[in-house]
């Protein structure tokens, strides 16, 4: 039995839910499919599909197993596009996550560039604000912003940006401007909650930490760009993710000569696999478009 001819098809049924799918992806008879799957179950000892009222799925060892054989089959696909010198035409699919917002703004409105230079290209992109395994998922490259959980990740730094205390003028029309960060204990604040409520200014060498409180708590950052732009409160955000409205000025910074932690931009790539060229020169295109997004803060007082 051919192994890796084995590994496809087993793949090809997972995805196509049946056998006969499997057939007609591969260009085979069904009973040949058949045949194929069961010599890989009893070489492997274990039984690798179950069939249900949907038609087949894989057991808990099948999904383990369609797991690794369709990355082993993205790097030998990948291996020969590199051996006949195929990296510089990309083709075939490229599946990304990132965060909602940040793709939203940043990353879905450059694509046409990237797939016109790639016309032979697919690329699917996953939009989550979770961290997510890119191996069991079947992500190629994750955009994440912030420090990284993992330490042993393949990472690649894209861009730094800004975090500033940002505020609409209707909200600061209504509840004043904070000249110092210990003001910020008397504003209402919109909390992010996938940051700490305390945040912490430094100023030359004085560094200074506040501790927020707000009646709106939000777990995406869509929704922390809607209640921001409803005038509930300020916040703090990456500059990133009000880009347009800093520029357009629907979003003001506010004390601009306290400095808050920069936040990285990452390209993550699959621990235990070679990146292919397709994830690398997204990565490389991404950090391209970033260059120039960080803008600069006043020194004004």
């Amino acid at each position: 039995m051919d192994r890796y001819q084995a590994m496809a098809t087993f793949v090809r049924v997972v995805e196509s839910g049946s056998f006969s799918g499997a057939a007609r992806l591969l260009n085979v008879g069904q009973p040949a499919v058949s045949k194929t799957i069961a010599q890989l179950e009893n070489r492997l000892q274990v039984s690798l599909l179950v069939r249900s009222t949907h038609g087949l799925s894989p057991t808990e060892a099948g999904l383990r197993f369609y797991e690794r054989a369709r990355a082993a089959i993205a790097e030998a696909d990948e291996a020969e596009r590199v051996a006949r010198g195929a990296g510089a035409g990309l083709s075939g699919r490229l599946r990304v996550s990132a965060a909602t917002t940040f793709a939203r703004l940043h990353v879905v409105p450059m694509l046409p560039r990237f797939l016109a230079e790639h016309p032979d290209l697919d690329i699917e992109i996953i939009l989550d604000d979770r961290v997510i395994d890119l191996v069991s998922e079947g992500i190629d490259l994750s955009l994440r912003m912030g420090a990284l959980p993992d330490s042993a990740a393949v990472a690649r730094k894209l861009a730094t940006g800004a975090r500033s205390v940002l505020a609409t003028p209707g909200y600061l029309a209504r509840a004043g401007e904070p000249r110092s960060p210990a003001d910020l204990a008397g504003h209402e604040a919109v909390i992010y909650s996938q940051l700490p409520d305390v945040w912490s200014f430094t100023r030359d060498s004085t560094e200074v930490s506040v501790t927020v409180h707000g009646r709106v708590r939000v777990s995406a950052a869509e929704g922390l760009r809607a209640a921001v732009l409803a005038d509930i409160g300020l916040t703090i955000a990456s500059d990133w993710m009000f880009a347009p409205e800093l520029a357009s000025g629907a979003v003001r910074r506010l004390l601009q000569p306290w400095a808050l932690p920069d936040i990285d931009l990452w390209a993550v790539f699959p621990t235990g696999r070679m990146a292919s060229a397709k994830a690398r020169l997204f990565a490389a295109f991404v950090e391209a478009t970033m260059v120039g997004t960080r803008a600069p803060h006043s020194t004004a007082a």
